[in-house]
């Protein structure tokens, strides 16, 4: 990657099939390339502050880092505490101007807790593991090299970004409405979105991503006769409610398959008693081979591409639960709270195009629509339906959420340079 500028050079003297970059084009690949081992610098230093959704004061130390970068490029930064969902906050960062305002959207949190094992940055050459390292701290790095690379440039001055933070992505603070009132509004004041979260990679090569889809949660609870288990069946006791929880779950197996859907069981329990805790974690059950079950519970997740599909199923899931055994009952209850999908659009698909545009000019490979059912749930999906949105501009690696989650430091030069054209050329209309 660290050949692109001289690919791109060679690329342009050789003919007019591409436009190839302008000079402040030029010079933003240049300072990225400068500058990679200050941006590595700083990944490393983000990345050895532990910021886990629930360590509120590291959540904060991370965004006073990124604060840190993000005032001397001339950007009104505030940060909008969480008290009151039980989150750290936010950094919504301004850089007003006359150009047409992109958003860029990040996410300052990290799965990893103060307790786990994994605190810290290695490297080994052009490869470097840590906690959150591209999910999403790489991300909040491309970011910053970005609009470093157009401040040099002179790009920045007349741009109009806004860039929002948010410190809970992993584990988002209840109520969601408050939770992502910021990120919200962001979005209806924005011409165009851009997500920084992994860059999706397969065989070498780059994807983009145009859509994602949702992630919300339900609890489906059945209840029936108690009774010695010499009367399951019959009449007066019925199947019971273990019998009825199966039957309704294997009906979902059977029933609802579709393209982009999907709804996994995480948790379960029945017996005579069963129950879930407050948080939907943990369940509770006791029972005998000859006592007829009356109580089960069980917890899972559904992922959906559009807001019609996620109606659609969860109206088929509902009529399904509705068909009892004989004397049993079930209530299915979906979570208020949830990830709405990023939904592929025509929005979504142009500013793919531009990029692509991007990549042409800076000889770079075009890069596909990767398939949005490999893809997990975002932040982007609270903007996406309100604004043109492009996914997965963050640095490419593997094994998220995991201990030895890692990433190529060479991306981040590529995805930098990407990004700062791009922003430049969709901010100051010069695509």
């Amino acid at each position: 990657m660290r050949l692109i500028l001289a690919a791109v050079l060679s690329l342009c003297l050789a003919g007019p099939v591409l436009a190839g970059p302008t000079d402040a084009e030029r010079t933003m690949m240049q300072t990225v390339e400068a500058e990679h081992e200050r941006h590595v610098g700083l990944l490393e230093r983000l990345v050895n502050r532990n910021s886990g959704t629930l360590n509120l004061e590291g959540v904060r130390a991370v965004g006073d880092m990124v604060r840190a970068e993000l005032e001397p490029l001339g950007f009104e930064v505030r940060w909008v505490d969480m008290g009151e969902t039980g989150r750290a906050g936010h950094l919504v960062a301004s850089h007003p101007g006359p150009g047409r305002n992109v958003l860029l959207i990040g996410h300052l949190d990290t799965v990893f807790e103060t307790d786990s094992p994994f605190q810290r940055f290695a490297r080994e050459g052009d490869r470097a593991t840590g906690p959150g390292i591209g999910d999403d701290k790489g991300g909040v790095v491309v970011i910053v090299a970005a609009l470093r690379a157009m401040q040099a440039a002179g790009t920045l001055g007349d741009a109009n970004v806004t860039v929002v933070l948010t410190g809970d992505e992993e584990r988002p603070g209840s109520p969601l409405a408050i939770a992502r009132r910021d990120l919200i509004e962001a979005g209806r004041a924005a011409d165009f979105a851009l997500e920084f979260e992994n860059l999706a990679v397969e065989d070498g090569r780059d994807f983009g991503t145009v859509a994602r889809r949702s992630s919300s949660s339900w609890t489906l609870t059945t209840s029936g006769r108690t009774g010695h288990s010499s009367g399951v069946f019959n009449d007066a006791l019925g199947y019971g409610a273990i019998y009825e929880m199966a039957r309704i779950l294997d009906a979902f197996r059977r029933e609802l398959p579709e393209p982009n859907l999907t709804y996994n069981v995480g948790v379960m329990a029945g017996g005579t008693p069963a129950a879930i805790d407050g948080a939907g974690f943990r369940v509770t059950a006791s029972g005998k081979t000859n006592i007829v079950a009356e109580t089960a519970v069980a917890r899972g997740d559904l992922r959906t591409l559009t807001p019609e599909q996620d109606a659609r199923v969860r109206a088929r899931m509902a009529a399904i639960v509705a068909e009892h055994l004989p004397r049993t009952d079930a209530e299915l209850v979906f979570a208020e709270d949830g990830y709405p999908p990023m939904a592929p659009s025509e929005g979504s698909r142009a500013l793919l195009a531009r990029l692509n545009a991007v990549n042409r000019d800076l000889g770079l490979p075009e890069m596909a629509e990767y398939d949005p059912a490999r893809r997990g749930a975002a932040d982007s999906g609270f903007v996406a339906a309100d604004v043109a949105t492009l996914a997965g501009l963050g640095v490419a690696g593997g094994g998220a959420h995991a201990e030895g989650e890692w990433v190529d430091l060479d991306s981040l030069i590529r995805q930098s340079q990407r990004a700062a054209v791009l922003i430049s050329r969709l901010s100051l209309g010069t695509e």
